[in-house]
């Protein structure tokens, strides 16, 4: 196992449960003719870590962005705690693939609290948060550098932390660790499992990597392919925390989730006119 990050304060006391219950009844997304999703229903519970898979361009980001409320929705609905999701939120907090996503000519510490200051929260609230969210994710002692001062994987954090500062009721993830090296990207899959235990929030994580899913989530959710995708299945993950990839359970639960999403990948290429077994005309 990686050796974690060390946070600058214990875990207990960080999280104060904001987990909210998310659903999606029904949900489908059109882009002018095209039709992404088709009746997506998803029952997120409080707290929960659910990781959306499937493969390349079967509209997870797409789905994804609607519940943060980035895009509409053309039939069903999107609710967070019973609420209708109509637009961007922050209790809907979006962590991108891309660090770019930070103001580069604000420090750390001026990212973090930016959305508390667009909030009119004083400036001691804002130093309070500050404080405790780069502390959560190991980073107070970088609060007066610059974006561009800093690792991939110390960005990615920073974006987290703005996120959470704003005290969401559920963080969406975007392939947050796509660009990453495989060392740092591993760092950050056990950063964000010990980060979600202590903020308590519910977590939708879009991700292509199956053993990353069977690390982080609670229960996986598997995605048929595109145009028109929608969900093929829902696999628990019962394994205890933080696992281990020999597990037996998780082997099994791997080559189960491999053979779901390639029969995917292999219709996806029928519908291309290519043949995914290979064979000569």
């Amino acid at each position: 196992m990686t050796k974690a990050i060390e946070t600058d304060r214990p875990e207990a006391g960080l999280g104060d449960g904001r987990g909210a219950a998310l659903c999606a009844d029904g949900v489908g997304i059109r882009f002018g003719s095209f039709e992404a999703v088709r009746d997506i229903s998803l029952d997120i519970d409080a707290g929960e870590f659910l990781c959306l898979l499937g493969p390349s361009g079967c509209g997870k980001s797409t789905l994804l962005s609607a519940m943060a409320g980035f895009t509409t929705v053309d039939s069903g609905s999107l609710t967070v705690g019973g609420a209708p999701v109509t637009g961007p939120d922050p209790d809907l907090g979006m962590v991108f693939q891309s660090s770019e996503a930070l103001f580069d000519w604000m420090t750390v510490r001026q990212n973090v609290v930016f959305g508390p200051r667009m909030r009119g929260r004083s400036r001691a609230v804002q130093a309070q948060l500050a404080d405790e969210y780069l502390g959560l994710v190991g980073l107070r002692h970088c609060a007066d550098r610059f974006p561009g001062q800093l690792s991939g994987g110390m960005r990615q954090r920073v974006q987290i932390a703005r996120v959470l500062a704003n005290k969401p009721n559920v963080v969406l993830m975007d392939e947050p660790f796509g660009a990453l090296d495989a060392q740092t990207r591993q760092v950050m899959q056990e950063e964000t499992d010990r980060i979600w235990r202590a903020s308590g929030c519910t977590v939708v994580f879009v991700t292509h990597d199956i053993d990353e899913a069977i690390l982080l989530a609670d229960r996986i959710a598997v995605m048929t392919a595109g145009p028109a995708a929608s969900i093929k299945s829902v696999y628990p993950v019962d394994l205890p925390r933080p696992r281990e990839e020999s597990d037996p359970a998780a082997v099994e639960l791997r080559r189960a989730l491999r053979q779901d999403i390639g029969e995917e990948v292999r219709k996806a290429l029928r519908d291309q006119g290519l043949d995914p077994e290979g064979d000569a005309r």
